[in-house]
């Protein structure tokens, strides 16, 4: 077992049996002409996640254990893409238009990729959504039953919306979850702030929360192991 300082108290997991849930990681979220910059957001500040998010990728990279990327999205002729959030707020593209990647969060187009520096090796599961949670019209729950995952180490964007979403439906099912506060990130810091408060709020109601730097030290005092859980 490995235990990991964090909030509430620290999070212990089998090495065997965790995940690296990397969520959303796309280019129509963290660069200039995508589906964030359209709602009127800086996506600069998403990208202060993506050093450690390297980190944490290179040491489950290393010791072999189960990395899961998302990308939210829609199909192309956009069945999946419910009025309630194609209209929503004043954005100067909706979902779907064309814009300088491609149409905004579809998948196929270039803003839907995951940005090069946290890009998928192969071998990796990339799991398409078209909601914020993780769970919601995705095999993700089977992925992880079918793998014996019980714990996850959550990274991704942004932290109030597609993480929170996530983690509170990964408890709802019985996992467990460490969301690391450098390797996630939100347009408004405030909102940032609040959703890792809430996450392990009440002796860890919904998770653990935790740091790239408190995670690598546990692993960096236990032995690399290479094989997958079966």
């Amino acid at each position: 077992m490995i235990e990991v300082q964090a909030e509430p108290q620290p999070f212990v997991f089998d090495p065997g049996h965790v995940a690296l849930l990397c969520i959303d990681f796309q280019r129509d979220f963290l660069e200039t002409g995508g589906f964030g910059e359209s709602l009127g957001n800086d996506v600069a500040r998403l990208r202060n996640a993506i050093a450690p998010t390297q980190a944490v990728l290179s040491a489950f990279r290393e010791r072999g254990w189960t990395v899961i990327h998302t990308r939210e999205g829609h199909r192309p002729d956009l069945t999946d893409l419910f009025p309630a959030k194609r209209d929503r707020g004043n954005p100067s593209l909706r979902i779907g238009e064309e814009g300088p990647m491609g149409r905004l969060l579809v998948r196929g187009s270039a803003g839907h990729e995951i940005v090069p520096e946290l890009a998928p090796q192969p071998g990796e599961v990339v799991l398409d959504k078209p909601g914020k949670g993780s769970f919601y019209a995705t095999d993700l729950e089977t992925i992880l039953r079918a793998r014996g995952i019980t714990s996850l180490v959550v990274a991704g964007v942004t932290t109030e919306v597609c993480v929170q979403s996530t983690v509170r439906e990964a408890n709802d099912r019985g996992f467990e979850s460490l969301v690391l506060s450098d390797c996630t990130g939100s347009y408004f810091p405030e909102f940032h702030a609040s959703a890792l408060a809430m996450f392990a709020a009440q002796g860890g109601i919904v998770g653990w929360v935790g740091t790239s730097a408190d995670l690598l030290d546990a692993l960096e005092q236990s032995p690399v192991r290479t094989e997958k859980a079966e």
